[in-house]
Parts: structure tokens; sequence; C-alpha cells
């Protein structure tokens, strides 16, 4: 295989580690590791960017994005097709605003692969690899673990405008038990190389779905404290780095600084990444970036006022600030997860805050001039079983259960060709019939876009060669 030599390990000599190392001294625990790669040429790729929303829980491609109406009523469900503004193109009656713009997305509906565990999807779907690493553990993100797509895009991409070139936004996935999801982090890369987790909906047991309005629990129990609000990441200097000792500390960095010009010269790069750092802190520029409160009133009633209108509209200002990729978890608590009571939580709690929520990021995205330079894709771990079921033990009424045979994944912008149905279920949406894509061929379609090329490779810290590609681009999506 050949070398792409923009993605080499960087090769830093003892001057330019401290020089690196340097950074750290403001303790401001942000993605320094931008300025080795500026410094190393190691980033590279287009000026594209990408917002990754996943749906954790398992979206249901029958009730959503490949409805079987001439199924029988046991598999094809309540819900009904409604025609887009696509010619042929079909989607569920509670997702009309979407319908309104099919001509801006493409549907793959023949995405598959083995796993029906919730963890062991969330690895697969957030990794691009439909081979779960060696000694894969379902209750915690492991350092053995493949790297996220996330992860890769924040290694491979060049860094814009002072922010991480990579974030995952609003919250970590969490099971209910209170443990994390593995496959959203770096893994094998290390932990330098996570993306910026930017909390701004803490965990919070028992609760699911678009608060507040949309709050819900899947099993209809009443939520003892429902969340209210979307708290902001906080971009403040921490406390110990404020006033004299934060002065005293540029202070050393400047005496370092002339040492280090007299060095090597290299030195005004990474005085230049600890400017930007201390700037990301004090522009309001960017600061607006992350200020949901203060965003245009207009902009937050198309979007929706709650966490998923917040989220994408947060995730808007992100890339328009300059992040390469943005992960949005719409819903924690595996919030999709619709063993029971279905079809009323999806009709009156779920689809409404995400249809409207993901449509206004496609009008903002066209509006702006951005939709093109923007991929947005949405997945989640698997699909759901084709048979309805009932858990009477704990639903009222009937649900899916858990289904990675397939489902249907969606995208828009970055080339895409919209009004695009890509692949197909068969007869009750079990397995794909014609055209199946893999895990990996979705990641592909995200590095494509990025500016990846398919030569490139991640280098660990023993400087060993690891694989970007593992997949190919979904070529009819362009």
């Amino acid at each position: 295989m050949r070398h792409f030599p923009d993605f080499q390990h960087p090769q830093l000599t003892r001057r330019t580690a401290l020089q690196a190392g340097a950074c750290g001294l403001l303790g401001l625990g942000m993605h320094h590791l931008s300025a080795i790669r500026a410094a190393t040429g190691q980033a590279s790729g287009s000026e594209k960017s990408c917002v990754f929303i996943f749906l954790s829980g398992g979206l249901a491609q029958h009730d959503s994005f490949d409805l079987k109406p001439e199924a029988p009523a046991e598999i094809r469900g309540e819900f009904r097709p409604i025609a887009c503004r696509t010619p042929g193109m079909q989607i569920c009656e509670h997702l009309p605003l979407l319908a309104e713009r099919s001509h801006l997305f493409a549907l793959v509906r023949s995405l598959t692969h083995s796993s029906n565990d919730h963890s062991a999807g969330h690895q697969i779907m957030l990794s691009g690899r439909s081979e779960l690493p060696p000694g894969f553990d379902p209750n915690t993100p492991r350092p053995q673990d493949w790297p996220s797509i996330a992860a890769i895009a924040g290694y491979a991409t060049r860094p814009r405008n002072n922010l991480p070139p990579a974030a995952i936004l609003p919250e970590k996935l969490v099971h209910y038990t209170g443990r994390v999801i593995p496959g959203a982090f770096a893994g094998q890369m290390g932990r330098a190389y996570d993306p910026w987790l930017i909390e701004a909906s803490p965990y919070h047991p028992g609760s699911y779905g678009a608060f507040p309005q949309y709050d819900f629990d899947h099993q209809e129990r009443p939520i003892a404290e429902p969340r209210r609000r979307f708290v902001l990441p906080r971009l403040s200097l921490p406390e110990e780095v404020v006033g004299g000792r934060f002065l005293n500390r540029l202070e050393l960095l400047n005496t370092l600084d002339s040492q280090r010009r007299a060095w090597d010269a290299n030195a005004a790069t990474f005085d230049q990444h600890r400017r930007q750092a201390v700037s990301l802190l004090m522009q309001p520029r960017i600061r607006r970036a992350f200020d949901i409160d203060q965003a245009d009133p207009r902009d937050r009633e198309r979007y929706g006022d709650n966490s998923f209108g917040w989220s994408l509209l947060m995730a808007r200002q992100l890339i328009e600030a300059g992040v390469r990729l943005v992960q949005v978890n719409l819903g924690n608590n595996e919030t999709w997860d619709t063993h029971g009571n279905a079809f009323p939580h999806l009709k009156d709690k779920l689809f409404p805050p995400m249809d409207r929520a993901v449509s206004a990021l496609l009008d903002d995205l066209h509006e702006r001039g951005m939709l093109d330079q923007t991929l947005v894709v949405m997945a989640s771990e698997f699909g759901r079983t084709p048979r309805i079921s009932t858990l009477p033990q704990y639903y009222k009424l009937p649900g899916r259960d858990h289904w990675g045979a397939v489902q249907t994944i969606w995208f828009a912008g970055g080339g895409v060709q919209g009004g695009r149905v890509v692949g197909s279920s068969d007869r009750i949406g079990a397995y794909p019939k014609t055209d199946p894509q893999t895990p990996e061929n979705f990641a592909a379609t995200i590095f494509h876009v990025l500016g990846i090329p398919p030569e490139a490779m991640w280098y660990d810290a023993s400087n060993r060669p690891h694989r970007i590609y593992y997949g190919t681009p979904i070529q009819s999506l362009f």
C-alpha cells in the first residue's frame, strides 16, 4: 500500500517536544496536539465539514424511512407513508418537514452488520468497523478499542480558527445503569486524540428525549427530576490560572519563547498556537458558538426550544466557527430503544423534535451557502425487527426489538445528490435486497467528503501504521 506523506507520524526533536509541552503550562485542557500537527505537516484534507447525528438506541426503519405499507399488519406497524417532494420517495407521515426537503437528502436503505447488541452496535457504527476489537468489553470503553470516526477525523483533518477539529455534544452516551457506552473515543490512538466532549446535557437517569417539553420515560414511569436547562460549557479560565498566576505562566512561556526562537525555527508556530488557545477563551466570536441562550430567538424557534434543537443549533454554530466534525447525540439513555410503547412515543415524543431540528439544520446550511461544504449524516447502532413484539411486563403497548441486519442511514450536503434512494431492503424490511452497504463504507463516505485520502494512515505511539479506510465511499450518493 502506498504511504501517504501528509500523514506521517510526527518526528519531534527534544526542543520541539518542549515547545509542545509548554502549551500545557496554561492549564487550558485543550487539544494542543494541533500545534504539533501543524509544525510537522501531519494535517491534511479538504475544507469540508461533517455533522454526524447519532440516534442512540436504534431507529426503526419500518417506522421512519423504509415503510412497508403492503406488508402484514404485524410487520408494517401503525404508521403510513407520505409522498416526499421528490417523486417516488416516501417516508413516515410523522416526518412531514423532512418530506418537504427530500430534494436535499438521500437515503441508504441497505446498511447491514451482524450485531443486535447495543454496546457492540455503538462500537461498530461509531468506529465504522464491523469486526469488534479484540477483547471488546460492552461495559466500558477500553484503550484497545478501534478509534471512532470522530477521533480519526480529528487526527486527519486540519484544525481551523483556534478550535479542535472534532467534537461531541451535548453529552457522552451513557447507559441507564450509569456506565459509559463504548465506541465514541480514540481507543488505540490514545486518549490525547479523544474528540472534544462538550457536555451541555449531563447524564440524567430515567429521562429520555428532547427535554423539557418532550421528556419521557419508555415505561411511562414518573420522571423524578425532569431536566429543564441546557448547561452551557464553561469557557472562562479556570480559577487556578486567573489573575497573577495566569500572568506568571504567560511570563514564563514568554521566557521560554525567547530562548526557543534562538534555537528552533518552529518556535513561531507554537507561539501562534499559544495565542490561539488563549483567544478561544477570550474572543466573543468563538464564545458565541457555544452560547445558545444568546442565539437569535427566531433560530431557537425554528430549531425547536428543546435539547434536540439546541444541540443541532450549537453544531451548526461550531461548524461555522471552524470545527470539522461534530457528532451530535440526539438522546441519551438509548433514547430510540423503542421495545414498547413505540408508536405513541415515536409519534408524540421523538419524531416531532427530530423532524423539526434536522429540517432547520438543512435550511440553515442551505440558506447560508454551507450545505455543499457540510455533510450531514444520521444513523443508529442498528435498526429494529420486522415483526412487532410485546413485553407486557414492562410496556403497555408493542414495539420492536434490536436488529443489526438492516437499517436506513440518511445523508445530506457535502456533495451528496438529494432525492436519491440507494439500495433497498426486502419486502418485510429484514435484510438488504439490493446494494448492501457496510459500516466500513459508511465511515469511508465521511472520510472521503472530509478530503482524507484512501492511502491515509494513522500512527500509534510506537510509530506503527494503521489504516483509516476499511471500505469504499458509497459512490451512488454523489
